[in-house]
């Protein structure tokens, strides 16, 4: 009896994906840690997870979107690590400026830092559902709570980032 043709290609497969993979996989985490270290790990964990998995008997199907999943799930894990930790503030919110081309990157740095200041669950569900795409069902999979709860979950994060978000003329929503 020969040995399964995918459970021996998987690992080939992974190692030839590698180099495309590697920068969608570190840009994933970088866009969602702010953290070049953290992203880093996150990064060699999901690879060695990877690797784990493309060794199985029964491997999954490896491609890009598979180690995105892979990744979504390591995050996962980091933030509920990270759990009974203190956090730290990832910037401060900078002074708005007249409207010109940065709008956007201000935009985005003041989300960073609206998140920052939020309860790690809450920071946690909104970046899963809103920067990740997740189902309130993947995000109750992932952060380990039911539907209903993730769902109560959200409407506190997202009244929550409402009141920390600043209006147009600087002042809190």
């Amino acid at each position: 009896m020969s040995a399964d043709p995918d459970h021996t290609d998987a690992p080939h497969r992974l190692l030839q994906l590698y180099d495309d993979a590697l920068p969608v996989v570190y840009g994933y985490f970088v866009r969602r840690c702010g953290d070049r270290a953290t992203a880093e790990d996150l990064t060699s964990e999901t690879f060695l997870a990877a690797m784990d998995a493309a060794r199985r008997p029964q491997p999954p199907p490896i491609a890009v979107p598979w180690l995105l999943g892979v990744a979504r799930h390591k995050l996962a894990d980091h933030y509920r690590r990270r759990a009974s930790r203190p956090t730290v503030t990832v910037a401060e919110v900078p002074e708005k400026e007249p409207s010109d081309e940065w709008d956007v990157e201000l935009d985005r740095i003041v989300a960073e830092s609206v998140l920052s200041r939020l309860p790690e669950a809450q920071r946690t569900v909104l970046a899963l559902r809103y920067m990740d795409d997740c189902s309130v069902p993947e995000c109750a999979e992932l952060i380990g709570r039911t539907v209903h709860a993730t769902e109560a979950l959200l409407v506190r994060a997202r009244r929550a980032f409402r009141a920390h978000y600043p209006d147009r003329e600087g002042g809190l929503s």
